[in-house]
């Protein structure tokens, strides 16, 4: 399917550096963004869909990269059916595991614990809630596992590793871990900060930096947040990513994004939620917190956008979270809500307040255009001008 967005206002890129993109137009092929910006109108007319995005602005899907996935869009921690799909309609395009914790009856010894991860990522490989990408399946980290193990579910396809939880009884115990999944090439995570559940233990900043994962999850608490001082030194004498998250300390929210900013670490910051847990599901929480650290600090909404777009798709070795050729077509058209005191959507999150969700599109497949479930109306009337496809509006494939 060939899909042509025209008349948008703005285009936000995902690059934190370079985060507007000129013209006002997106050609998608398939499922693949081939032209953004400037596009032709032979383009146009030989597309099989054409939506008019009438002033609003695109930007690159969201990407929550903290999300606690079960099996289907079911939520055992809040006793919920459809999360994700609602997600969706909160502008997240992709979901990533941090680890299948919430399983009833979790096992810990390791052959259930690979069996957990593989059987997650496998259950996801097609299966789209909402038409939403889901990469699930993250390895917890259990004592036991060898080297071999670790080895053993990369071939079979599970990429992530989360150190955090489990029958471990000390930090220090991740050290090593932490080094072995790394060498078997998954992406390893660490909880951070406060202990989140009964049994589980603090990770402190100190540990932090010995273990030494690739991402510290919500660094800014989950819901408890580490010492102040640790956040410009991870930030500066580190190469870990830096994740804050919706359910934690806004303040060290605020904290960490102007360290990452001072010493020239923002490609390592990132914004997830850490949802559904304690704190709830929370389908706008990209949206709460880019707008919040936006309002309160001195940040470009643009670049805060990247930091839950192409700052994630960076740090995780995806094709999406860029708005350009050659990456996946996930993208969303957002505007200034009815009723607000702004003309735009970047103004809006700069005022503090949420934006309106006018379309999402995955895959190439417009998910809905019109209005979102979760959001204001758009103050703008996007809409399908032409129309050659059938049924693309899939939640499901």
């Amino acid at each position: 399917m060939k899909t042509s967005i025209i008349n948008l206002d703005k285009i936000v890129s995902g690059d934190w550096q370079k985060p507007m993109i000129d013209g006002d137009a997106i050609l998608i092929e398939g499922e693949t963004l081939t032209k953004v910006g400037k596009i032709s109108d032979a383009d146009i007319r030989t597309s099989d869909l054409v939506i008019d995005a009438c002033g609003t602005i695109a930007i690159p899907g969201l990407i929550d990269s903290h999300v606690h996935i079960t099996f289907g869009d079911f939520t055992p921690r809040q006793n919920t059916v459809g999360y994700l799909q609602s997600y969706l309609h909160g502008g997240v395009t992709t979901s990533i595991s941090a680890s299948e914790v919430h399983v009833p009856g979790r096992p810990s010894d390791p052959d259930g614990v690979k069996a957990l991860a593989i059987a997650a990522n496998k259950c996801f490989e097609k299966y789209r809630p909402g038409g939403m990408r889901v990469h699930a399946g993250s390895v917890i980290m259990e004592p036991g596992l060898s080297e071999e193990d670790y080895q053993e579910v990369r071939d079979k396809g599970v990429w992530l590793a989360k150190a955090g939880f489990g029958a471990v009884l000390s930090a220090q115990e991740y050290i090593p871990m932490v080094a072995m999944a790394k060498k078997a090439g998954l992406l390893t995570t660490l909880h951070t900060g406060g202990a989140s559940i009964p049994g589980s233990f603090p990770i402190t900043g100190e540990d932090l930096i010995r273990i030494d994962p690739d991402v510290s999850f919500h660094i800014n608490g989950g819901p408890v947040s580490m010492a102040d001082e640790y956040f410009e030194l991870v930030a500066r004498d580190t190469k870990i990513a830096m994740q804050v998250c919706t359910a934690g300390n806004l303040r060290t929210t605020i904290l960490c994004a102007e360290m990452a900013k001072k010493h020239d670490a923002f490609h390592r910051f990132l914004i997830a939620t850490d949802t559904p847990t304690g704190s709830g599901i929370m389908p706008l929480g990209l949206i709460y917190t880019i707008s919040q650290i936006a309002s309160l600090a001195d940040f470009d909404v643009a670049s805060l956008i990247a930091a839950a777009t192409g700052n994630v798709a960076t740090s995780y070795g995806l094709n999406s979270g860029f708005l350009r050729s050659g990456c996946d077509a996930d993208l969303v058209l957002i505007d200034a809500p009815l009723g607000g005191t702004k003309s735009d959507a970047l103004g809006a999150l700069k005022n503090g307040d949420p934006c309106a969700i006018g379309a999402v599109i995955t895959a190439g497949i417009p998910r809905f255009v019109g209005r979102s479930n979760n959001t204001p109306p758009t103050i703008r009337n996007i809409s399908v001008t032409r129309s050659e496809v059938k049924n693309f509006f899939t939640g499901r494939e």
